[in-house]
């Protein structure tokens, strides 16, 4: 009798039409969240959305189009480093991520839709080491691979 393998948490929420969608609808919710439309109020990156989306779907089991496309996870950190974000932050930054999964109809099934949370409660936690003024961000780490059981591999700074 042959197993299947588990689809990864990027091929089961659909791919990266799904994760773009996710990723635009996470920005609108933070636009329109009173304690976090500050940081994305301001001009970012024209290619923002979208850098996100690959970011998320690279870490969460997809093709390796972050990496490709815009570098290691040391690119994503130094957007990041000294911006002091609090608990408050992050604790809407999470829920905005968690209800823009609603929003674009994500699987409704528990075990991914906690992974899904657990996973954005570890990033922010992660963003936190370089939250003070002047923390500075390692260079050449690889992105984190976040599967079903949680963080499958650190970079080596962590």
């Amino acid at each position: 009798m042959s197993v299947v393998p588990r689809p990864s948490m990027f091929e089961f929420a659909g791919g990266e039409p799904d994760f773009m969608a996710l990723a635009e609808a996470h920005h609108k919710c933070c636009l329109q969240n009173d304690v976090l439309s500050h940081p994305f109020a301001h001009p970012l990156h024209p290619e923002h959305v979208r850098q996100l989306a690959t970011y998320w779907g690279e870490v969460l089991g997809g093709p390796p189009l972050y990496t490709q496309l815009y570098g290691d996870h040391s690119r994503m950190l130094q957007v990041h480093p000294g911006q002091g974000a609090d608990t408050e932050f992050n604790q809407r930054f999470v829920e905005c991520f968690v209800a823009a999964a609603d929003d674009v109809n994500l699987p409704d099934e528990l075990e991914f839709s906690s992974g899904l949370r657990r996973y954005m409660e570890w990033a922010t936690s992660e963003l936190d080491l370089y939250g003070a003024p002047g923390s500075a961000v390692p260079e050449g780490p690889p992105l984190p691979r976040w599967g079903w059981n949680g963080l499958e591999m650190r970079s080596p700074a962590d």
